[in-house]
């Protein structure tokens, strides 16, 4: 017992003196403790801020009411847009914007009432693209080790409802569109989660699959064919749950009050043709404001395309007013932007408005929440998340922009389904625009001209928006 007793004497001395040691190279010693204790005094204001911020929302304790004072829905130049759409419980918003903006275009040129194009014929596209994407890449791979960050990366990420504006001329362009009535919306589409985990899962067990042909020797045709086969079951899953894309159908254009026009049959991509007739690979110019790297210089992100043969997502990095030069250019010649942004902050649903001095939590807690946009992104505490549609700016008398209004895919709601940006918000928490190649400036033309940096699909500012 005697014995015992010494060696369990011996542990506790031992476990002391580990938890002191530790203590001494960075943990928290009770003289630290007691410093940091008295932060919090428990006086009468810290009790009540205590009572108030453990039974309420933490948001609408930290509404600063002097800027519901400032809240004003004119804007000098606007672009007129009808309807609203509504992503539902996707993360097609990128989808949604682009083909807003040649929604817009479409009803002005012929003067139409309420028109949408599928969303769900093209994100069918676009899914069974990114699965030849993902599994085509990972025969390419197939001499790499499982370990290797790229074959790492592609695991992670075989499929996502997500994108950017890549995604739209990659989809658009190759399988043309449709009217929304052509292709409607399914419970699938509208809530894409369940559809996309599975067919995630077994894109992940092909992708075994095919590395282990490729290592017991299989050659390029026969994974091709083996490849060709796999797609054919994440076709029949998409059809399953999305319905079998249309490869013609007829169509009755209307006027703004209703009555019809001319009424044709039409393939997706003459219907494309007609109504949109853009070469959107070189028509259009991706902006980018990221202050964590250096302006006047052109980048590429790598797989970050919605089609194997597709294109890689380039843009110009820009300061940001710069990007606001070519923004109001475009609104005042009545063309709405692909826009993109870190929606979630400083929002106020209710209104339909964002704001950086909406909330004021630094009050609240009596601290600040010091940190500019290139360290927001540096830290990972800010990145784009979510794109709109960019269609008003309000200007002062000197052509400075005081506010800027997108429209949003979330349904109807405040401001009719707009979203109201000052102008202080834009500049903190706007990343992406994209703009026609008439309204770029000179300086931003020569940009285009060089080589693009790449950067690695794994960049955390590239993750794909919602």
């Amino acid at each position: 017992m005697r014995n015992l007793h010494l060696l369990l004497i011996f542990l506790a001395f031992s476990f002391t003196a580990t938890v002191q040691a530790q203590q001494s190279k960075g943990g928290i010693t009770p003289e630290m403790l007691k410093q940091i204790k008295q932060s919090y005094k428990g006086t009468a204001t810290d009790k009540a801020l205590y009572n108030a911020i453990s039974n309420n929302d933490i948001n609408k304790l930290a509404i600063n009411n002097d800027s519901k004072n400032h809240f004003d829905t004119y804007f000098s130049n606007r672009v007129n847009s009808k309807g609203i759409t509504n992503q539902k419980s996707s993360g097609r918003c990128w989808l949604f914007t682009g083909l807003n903006v040649f929604r817009a275009k479409m009803i002005a040129k012929y003067n139409m009432g309420d028109f949408q194009f599928s969303p769900n014929y093209s994100f069918f596209w676009d899914q069974l693209e990114k699965a030849n994407l993902f599994l085509q890449s990972i025969i390419d791979t197939k001499d790499k080790p499982m370990e290797d960050r790229t074959v790492e990366w592609l695991f992670k990420n075989p499929l996502s409802d997500g994108g950017q504006f890549t995604g739209v001329f990659d989809i658009l362009s190759k399988y043309g569109v449709v009217p929304a009535e052509v292709m409607v919306e399914t419970n699938s589409s509208n809530n894409t989660g369940r559809m996309a985990n599975l067919i995630s899962l077994k894109l992940k067990e092909y992708a075994l699959q095919l590395r282990d042909q490729a290592s017991k020797g299989a050659n390029a045709n026969t994974l091709e064919k083996n490849k060709t086969e796999m797609l054919g079951t994440i076709y029949r899953m998409l059809a399953l749950n999305l319905g079998e894309p249309p490869t013609s159908f007829t169509w009755t254009r209307k006027d703004s009050k209703g009555n019809p026009v001319n009424t044709k049959e039409y393939t997706p991509l003459s219907f494309y043709e007609e109504y949109i007739g853009e070469d959107l690979a070189n028509n259009y110019v991706m902006l980018m404001n990221d202050p964590t790297r250096e302006y006047y210089k052109l980048y590429e992100i790598d797989f970050d395309r919605h089609r194997y043969d597709g294109t890689n997502w380039t843009y110009v990095n820009l300061p940001i007013e710069e990007i606001k030069e070519m923004a109001i250019a475009s609104i005042k010649d009545s063309t709405m932007m692909y826009f993109s942004c870190d929606v979630g902050k400083f929002f106020d649903r209710e209104r339909g408005l964002l704001d950086v001095d909406y909330y004021d939590y630094g009050s609240l807690f009596g601290t600040t929440f010091g940190m500019d946009k290139k360290q927001r992104i540096q830290t990972f505490a800010s990145g784009s998340s979510h794109a709109m549609t960019l269609m008003a700016v309000d200007l002062d008398e000197q052509g400075q922009s005081k506010k800027w209004m997108v429209e949003n895919s979330w349904g109807p709601g405040a401001n009719n389904g707009h979203l109201i940006i000052t102008d202080e918000w834009f500049n903190e928490y706007m990343f992406r625009l994209v703009v026609e190649r008439k309204y770029i400036t000179s300086k931003t033309k020569e940009v285009l001209s060089q080589k693009p940096i790449r950067l690695p699909a794994w960049d955390p500012m590239f993750a794909n928006e919602e």
